[in-house]
């Protein structure tokens, strides 16, 4: 069985197919996607279609929750402000994503209940296996997991060393790394690497630290990173 870890996703549905037909997941592997499904690229809910359908055809998926999705739910139950910041960060493309005619875009009212059924019930804050703590952002090294506020597992940026008390290493998406290449700190590596802006969409093998990348031209690429 493969742990397999996807970074931000950010509004490219396919980027994730292409990335899901290279790496061909068996039905023993478990996926783990590390948030940030909408907002910024064109199709966010692509994305939540995709995910949403995944599951229900039977993939060991766990999604956990990003900055993006806290954003876009205080957007629908906060006041103007939260609705104004989320809007500024990508909430544009997620609305237009929702039009209900060509050019036209859409709501809040306009996402499907399944849509935020999913965002409300679904997501986790992070998942563990024996050696690996999944996370969208980070953790604060000396804080035990069930304790961790929400500012670090999802807004706070990649620091030079996350080595955690548990001695697992932290796979993190959410500190966009523009060189396109993953980024490996002491105790963590980050996979958020600029899906939807010019860079890649990546799956990182947590066990081997293999690693397989598509871009929106159609290119494909692979690595090994080293995280001890």
């Amino acid at each position: 069985m493969r742990v397999l870890a996807i970074g931000d996703i950010h509004g490219c549905p396919h980027l994730l197919d292409d990335l899901l037909g290279w790496v061909a997941p068996a039905p023993d592997d478990l996926v783990v996607t590390l948030g940030d499904y909408v907002d910024r690229g064109p199709d966010s809910r692509g994305v939540l279609d995709r995910l949403i359908a995944r599951k229900r055809a039977g993939m060991k998926l766990v999604c956990l929750r990003g900055n993006h999705e806290v954003m876009m739910l205080a957007a629908r139950d906060g006041g103007r402000d939260d609705k104004k910041m989320w809007l500024s960060v990508g909430g544009v493309q997620t609305l237009g994503s929702y039009g209900t005619s060509p050019g036209k875009s859409g709501t809040l009212a306009d996402i499907p209940r399944e849509h935020w059924d999913f965002l409300d019930y679904n997501l986790l804050d992070y998942y563990e296996t024996d050696r690996h703590i999944f996370v969208h952002a980070g953790v604060y090294r000396d804080v035990a997991m069930d304790e961790q506020p929400d500012s670090i597992l999802y807004w706070e940026f990649l620091p030079d060393n996350m080595q955690h008390q548990s001695g697992k290493v932290v796979i993190c998406g959410h500190t966009s790394q523009k060189s396109g290449d993953p980024k490996v700190v002491p105790g963590a590596v980050c996979i958020d690497t600029f899906a939807h802006g010019g860079g890649w969409l990546t799956c990182l093998e947590a066990e081997t630290g293999k690693f397989w990348q598509v871009n929106l031209i159609g290119k494909r690429r692979e690595g090994i990173v080293d995280d001890e």
